[in-house]
């Protein structure tokens, strides 16, 4: 997907914790990444550790590679946000039933 003004995305900082070697030759192995940022229970992702660089050549995570995990979903995927305040900056979050009565 291209980013352009048709899109929504957030982009986290993210470390590759491990690689998780596959048992079988023709799978590709997993890297394990904590994104910054996510709550404590999802932060780990597992991904398959098979990349192409700038050569289109095939390359691999690291463990303890710096990386960035964006999200990108085409605008009609989103709506606009309320003026809901954050509890990270000491406010409070309506609940989920009261944004669902408003959908």
């Amino acid at each position: 997907m291209k980013a352009s003004s048709e899109t929504a995305n957030v982009t986290l900082p993210g470390t590759v914790e491990r690689v998780i070697k596959s048992p079988f030759p023709d799978q590709a192995d997993k890297a394990q990444i904590a994104v910054d940022g996510a709550d404590d229970l999802y932060r780990e992702i597992r991904i398959e550790n098979r990349l192409q660089n700038e050569k289109g050549e095939e390359v691999e995570l690291k463990p303890g590679a710096e990386v960035d995990v964006t999200i990108e979903v085409p605008a009609k995927a989103t709506r606009k946000r309320e003026n809901v305040a954050d509890p990270r900056d000491g406010g409070t979050v309506q609940d989920d039933q009261h944004r669902a009565d408003k959908d």
